[in-house]
C-alpha cells in the first residue's frame, strides 16, 4: 500500500510594518540622537526668543498676533532643512542603514516614512509658531502694549507650505548626498551662491525670479499670492525639491549597504 504524503503546509508571509508604524518610528528617531534632540530644542527656543525680543526690546507698536506669528517662521524655516537632512543621513552616519533595510527590505517604504515624519515635524513647527505668537500677544497685553488678536488666516496654509517645502528640500539634499556635513554645506552654499550671482550678473536676474527660492517663497508670508507667484514658486521647487528628491531616491535604492 502506497503511503500518501500530506501536502506541505505553506506559511503565510509575514506582513511588514505598516507605513503609519514606520512613520512613528522615524518620528522617534528625530529626537533619539543628541544632534536631533538639540536641534528641536533650539528651534523652540529661537522662536520664543524672537517673540520675546519683539515684546520687551523692540516694543513694536503693531503687536498683533500676525506680527508675532510671521517672524517666528523664518528661524524655523532655516533650521527645518537641517532636520530633514539629519533624518536621512543619520542612517548612514550612525551605520544603522544595514539594520533598517534588513528589517524593512523595501527601501522606498523607509524613505516614504522618513519624508512623512519630517513633513509632520514641519507642520508641528507651524503649531509652535502659533503657540509663541499667542504667548507674545498675551505678554504684550500684560505689559500694557497693544496685544490684539488680529490674524490673517490665509497665512496659516501658506506657512504650512513654506515649512513643508523647506524641510523637504533639506531631505532631498540628504537623499542625494547621503553625508551629513556635505549635505548641510551644499544646501546652505548653493542657494547663497545663486543669489549672489543673480545680483551681480544682469543676465541671471530674470531666471532668478523663477529659480531663487529666497525670492519665490517670500510671497508666502505676505499678502495673497497671485497665479504668477504660484507658478514661479512651483518652478523653483521643481528644481530645488523634486529633482534632488527623485535623484536621491534613485541613489538610495541602488546604493550598496555595508
Amino acid at each position: 500500500m502506497t503511503a500518501v504524503t500530506a501536502p506541505a503546509l505553506r506559511r503565510p508571509a509575514a506582513a511588514g510594518p505598516s507605513l503609519a508604524r514606520l512613520t512613528g518610528v522615524e518620528l522617534r528617531k528625530l529626537a533619539d540622537t543628541r544632534a536631533g534632540r538639540w536641534l528641536l530644542i533650539t528651534m523652540g527656543l529661537v522662536a520664543a526668543a524672537i517673540v520675546a525680543v519683539q515684546v520687551f526690546v523692540l516694543e513694536d507698536p503693531e503687536q498683533t498676533f500676525t506680527a508675532f506669528f510671521t517672524p517666528s517662521l523664518f528661524p524655523l524655516g532655516l533650521l527645518l532643512p537641517v532636520l530633514g537632512i539629519l533624518s536621512i543621513t543619520g542612517e548612514w552616519s550612525q551605520r544603522t542603514a544595514l539594520t533598517t533595510f534588513a528589517l524593512v527590505p523595501r527601501r522606498e517604504r523607509v524613505v516614504t516614512a522618513k519624508l512623512a515624519a519630517v513633513v509632520l515635524a514641519a507642520l508641528a513647527s507651524v503649531l509652535v509658531s502659533l503657540a509663541v505668537a499667542a504667548a507674545g500677544t498675551l505678554a504684550a497685553r500684560a505689559t500694557g502694549g497693544a496685544g490684539t488678536w488680529t490674524f490673517d488666516w490665509h497665512l496659516l496654509p501658506y506657512a504650512a507650505v513654506f515649512q513643508v517645502a523647506n524641510v523637504l528640500m533639506g531631505a532631498g539634499f540628504g537623499l542625494l548626498l547621503l553625508n551629513t556635513p556635505l549635505a548641510i554645506v551644499t544646501f546652505l552654499l548653493l542657494p547663497t551662491v545663486w543669489t549672489i550671482l543673480a545680483a551681480m550678473i544682469r543676465a541671471l536676474r530674470e531666471p532668478a525670479r523663477w529659480l531663487d527660492t529666497s525670492v519665490t517663497m517670500e510671497p508666502l508670508l505676505g499678502p495673497e499670492m497671485t497665479a504668477g507667484q504660484w507658478g514661479r514658486l512651483g518652478v523653483s521647487l521643481a528644481v530645488w525639491l523634486l529633482v534632488p528628491l527623485a535623484a536621491g531616491l534613485l541613489r538610495t535604492l541602488r546604493r550598496e549597504v555595508s
